[in-house]
């Protein structure tokens, strides 16, 4: 074949991959056509700024390295895990770094991807800063984050943890990522989620739980970075806890439940009150796991941060909110149990004046801006 030809041949093949990558084609555990931008709440994706961090070398969507089959904006995709068809969104910027970071957002309990995506501020934040957000759907709004807590994911014996490994997994055949800034955030179930896959793998550098505990048995951790957000008037995961320790798995022996609350009306059934160990033993257990040395204590606006450094960089963070709820700060609560906002909800926080300590305005607190700062942490840190 003459050199005329086979060039000819390579531009056809180019073309056939060009229109294919425009089809949003799946990776090989994909079990359904992927639904491109327009669906769920971000349907028109926002021009990403240009980066604010030196280096980040954002570059547009279809050119260099940064070129993918992931489309531009939110897109939900289907997988098969263990037999069962498992669902995640991804937003993917206009502009994005060469290798890009990712941040997987764990939805609350009742809550879902989709509500994930439109409620916490994690897409516009990729727009300016240039990562993707993975959102995972649990199995009838639940994960199955160990101590049989809670719902039907735990169940029916859902392993989570493979589902989130093989997500990441296929969202890696679908946009150049870099597996040593990748973060998981969570908000109550999901936080505790953000727990488990940090007991059980080392995908993540760092971790962010709001409004969380962790269940179930964690025997040998690898040191990983942490920061907790947590209010001191949460309902849902009281802050004091049940006084066991973080392997243990609450204070109901094997589900992590406790019949203090009622559901809120017209939810029917479900889950009183998670209680886990105290929410400063469990900061104790991961500056231990880490190896890290004292806490350097700071507080401002009823919102104190316990802060330790630790060997290779890593940092083991609490951020203690002084009268917060079950809320993501900086959002709110709307809604049930895990206190999940609704893409609608104000950006206020419910926040009661204690009658001790350092004076709490409620709107310094609901000033908090939780996605941001998380995504502060999540950036100093890799793995």
């Amino acid at each position: 074949m003459t050199g005329t030809a086979l060039r000819g041949v390579w531009v056809a093949i180019i073309a056939v991959l060009a229109l294919a990558g425009g089809c949003g084609l799946d990776g090989p555990a994909t079990v359904g056509p992927s639904t491109s931008a327009g669906v769920g709440p971000a349907s028109a994706p926002t021009t990403a700024s240009a980066p604010t961090t030196p280096g980040e070398n954002l570059v547009p969507a279809g050119h260099g390295l940064a070129l993918s089959i992931l489309p531009v904006g939110s897109s939900e995709q289907a997988i098969t895990v263990d037999g069962r068809i498992r669902m995640y969104r991804a937003y993917r910027p206009a502009r994005l770094a060469r290798t890009a970071p990712l941040v997987v957002m764990f939805h609350g309990g009742l809550g879902s991807a989709r509500q994930a995506e439109s409620a916490y501020g994690w897409d516009t934040l990729a727009d300016r800063e240039g990562f993707v957000v993975l959102y995972p759907d649990g199995i009838g709004a639940a994960w199955n984050v160990g101590g049989g807590c809670c719902g039907l994911a735990p169940a029916q014996g859902v392993n989570d943890v493979a589902f989130v490994r093989a997500a990441i997994d296929n969202l890696r055949t679908r946009v150049s990522l870099d597996p040593g800034r990748t973060y998981a955030a969570g908000m109550s179930a999901g936080g505790m989620m953000a727990f488990r896959m940090a007991c059980d793998t080392t995908l993540f550098a760092a971790i962010g739980p709001v409004a969380a505990t962790q269940l179930g048995d964690c025997p040998n951790p690898a040191p990983t970075s942490v920061m907790q957000v947590h209010g001191t008037a949460d309902p849902t995961v009281p802050f004091e806890g049940s006084g066991t320790s973080a392997s243990g798995s609450g204070s109901a022996p094997g589900s992590g439940l406790e019949p203090g609350l009622e559901p809120e009306p017209g939810i029917g059934p479900g889950i009183a009150q998670i209680v886990g160990p105290a929410i400063p033993t469990l900061h104790a257990t991961w500056r231990g796991i880490g190896r890290c040395g004292g806490d350097v204590i700071s507080s401002t606006h009823g919102v104190t941060t316990q802060t330790a450094e630790c060997p290779e960089s890593r940092t083991v963070k609490l951020v203690i909110i002084e009268g917060g709820g079950a809320d993501w700060p900086g959002v709110g609560r709307s809604g049930p149990l895990d206190a999940s906002p609704s893409a609608t909800a104000a950006p206020t926080a419910t926040v009661a004046v204690p009658t001790v300590g350092p004076t709490v305005s409620p709107d310094a607190v609901a000033a908090y801006n939780t996605t941001a700062r998380l995504w502060e942490f999540f950036k100093a840190h890799e793995r």
